[in-house]
């Protein structure tokens, strides 16, 4: 997928544009296909940020609709699984791989270069896979017991990709080896893309967990603050696998907040 064409000029071509810089997102983020002659560049993909949100809006809808079809056969608890498991498959596992590089070099580097090498690595080491367990186990127990869990799943897989992409707006972006295995990433931001963002996540909020709005709101920013200022001290900013990282924190926190709440 190459770009060589100019920018657009007039609604039509503005339009397809858009949409073409949406299915970018998508196939970056999801192994959900896309038409193969989609144009591809750097510029797109730092402008594809903006649709991140609608992204997880897919993904979260996909595994709400798993655990709607699920719960009429199983308890809630296998419901909660399989609809992991979907996120997972859609994604390719993309976010948890970021979060468990991020714990495997985070706790196993001395120092900024060490730590980045690590991450660069695609083994999976002790940290990592302890990280990835808990964070998929603590998700598991979360949404067995959680209310409006549908609509739950849909939110937060929405607030915390825009929580996370939200931080490329913020936080410089530390480069990697080019010979390593990590992936192209989205590393500008507009403040078009911002508010985009920001829009999405609290539009589907307001549409499906209204009551949760300001709590939920808090614990993202909460989340994209202590995210932020722990991966600046870490390396002095962020890559593509602490953005996954801070996905994976931000839906599990979120989940955490409405089951909280439920229960005051």
């Amino acid at each position: 997928m190459t770009d060589h064409h100019p920018a657009p000029s007039n609604l039509i071509q503005r339009l397809i544009y858009q949409w073409q810089v949406f299915l970018v997102a998508l196939a970056f983020f999801t192994r959900i296909p896309v038409p193969k002659n989609t144009p591809f560049s750097k510029e797109r993909l730092n402008k594809a940020n903006r649709y991140f949100a609608v992204v997880g809006l897919i993904v979260g809808g996909i595994s709400g609709l798993v655990f709607y079809g699920a719960s009429f056969f199983f308890t809630q608890t296998i419901a909660a699984g399989l609809a992991i498991a979907a996120s997972v498959l859609l994604t390719g596992a993309f976010h948890e791989d970021g979060f468990a590089d991020v714990c495997d070099g985070f706790g196993g580097g001395w120092d900024t270069e060490k730590k980045l090498d690590i991450m660069k690595d695609s083994r999976l080491g002790t940290y990592g896979a302890t990280g990835l367990f808990l964070m998929l186990g603590l998700k598991w127990m979360a949404l067995s017991q959680i209310a409006y869990p549908v609509a739950a799943l849909i939110v937060m897989h929405v607030v915390s990709r825009a929580t996370a992409a939200s931080m490329i707006f913020s936080y410089p972006y530390v480069r990697l080896d080019q010979t390593s295995k990590v992936k192209p990433l989205a590393n500008e931001q507009s403040r078009v893309d911002l508010l985009l963002l920001i829009v999405t996540a609290v539009f589907v909020i307001l549409s499906l967990l209204p009551a949760y709005t300001a709590p939920l709101i808090i614990a993202a920013l909460v989340c994209r603050q202590l995210c932020g200022i722990w991966f600046t001290r870490q390396i002095g900013g962020y890559t593509g696998d602490c953005l996954g990282a801070a996905q994976q924190v931000t839906e599990l926190v979120g989940y955490f907040v409405i089951i909280a709440i439920s229960n005051a």
